[in-house]
């Protein structure tokens, strides 16, 4: 190559470069679960980290610099909550918080249970599927932060709008079509993450009572104290306690996509278990048809557990 070429070369590749904008690097320290001081020190090395809060009263109090991100925003209609927002909702979703693929993404909940966890999970399967490459949860939420005594603010935070155009990616997602096809070849891995009782067809809050069919149960709630996720150890113990432990692909449900992110989140971004899926929708799509069910009652069973948890309810047992 003469150094006329070589010279063209560089040039253009400087060229190219520069087109295509800064692009910011994972900042140091990071991983998927952060603790409000790691959070804090991140926050004062990277500035353009964007922390979303997702549940509780933003008004009464946020983390400095956090943005509005309603969890609501991100779920389906109300008869579906689990399924998917329109790819234009969610491209204007995530221009308006600002957010591009580099862009590193803090999310918060509000740290009131377990549960609220799935909301911080949930939103950060679909911002990963939307190709945001740098995501973590704040473990134990705002709660957790405010416990540390660190600052908290209420005054609103507005962002510059981004331009990114997110390209959906199928990899973490199971749809309803596909778990059909590998409920009927029998070789995948179903983990139902709902409490025993659900899972049992003894309750049911969305869909009729039962689990799919071949389905386990690891019930979400067995990895916390609190609201805040159990340290890795422990964490690592439950799951190598789990019975089935190789599959080709391992899909985590529950009734709406929301507790069933939690276990996405911890076995696929913690735990790292190769082919790991969510299957949004859940048993709130599922038992919409009569598709394959485990552990389905009786009617006269069902409706002999919906009074009883009625009447348990009105005497506060």
């Amino acid at each position: 190559m003469t150094l006329l070429r070589l010279f063209s070369s560089l040039l253009l590749g400087a060229v190219l470069t520069l087109a295509a904008g800064p692009s910011l690097a994972t900042p140091e320290r990071w991983w998927p679960l952060l603790e409000p001081q790691q959070l804090a020190s991140v926050m004062a090395r990277v500035p353009q980290t964007r922390v979303l809060q997702v549940t509780g009263d933003y008004a009464a109090g946020h983390v400095p610099g956090s943005v509005s991100a309603p969890y609501a925003q991100f779920r389906g209609p109300q008869e579906n909550p689990g399924q998917l927002p329109q790819a234009g909702a969610l491209t204007a979703l995530v221009q308006r918080l600002g957010i591009t693929a580099d862009t590193p993404v803090v999310v918060v909940h509000q740290g009131s249970d377990a549960a609220d966890f799935g909301a911080a999970a949930r939103v950060y399967w679909t911002l990963k599927s939307l190709g945001v490459q740098d995501l973590a949860i704040l473990n134990g939420g705002l709660a957790a932060w405010t416990a540390m005594g660190l600052p908290v603010s209420t005054d609103p935070v507005s962002v510059t709008p981004s331009q990114f155009i997110p390209q959906w990616r199928d990899d973490w997602r199971v749809t309803t079509a596909e778990l059909e096809a590998l409920v009927e070849d029998g070789g995948a891995r179903l983990i139902d993450a709902r409490p025993p009782s659900f899972f049992q067809g003894l309750q049911a809050s969305t869909g009729l009572p039962g689990t799919i069919r071949g389905a386990g149960n690891l019930a979400f709630e067995n990895f916390f104290d609190g609201a805040r996720l159990k340290p890795r150890a422990q964490v690592s113990a439950i799951r190598a306690a789990y019975p089935q432990q190789d599959a080709p692909v391992t899909v985590s449900f529950c009734n709406t996509g929301h507790q069933a992110a939690v276990n996405w989140f911890i076995l696929s971004e913690l735990q790292h278990v190769p082919n790991m899926r969510l299957y949004a929708e859940s048993m709130a799509e599922w038992s919409l048809q009569a598709r394959p069910m485990d552990n389905q009652p009786s009617a006269l069973r069902h409706y002999w557990q919906m009074t009883t948890d009625w009447i348990d309810t009105l005497f506060g047992a």
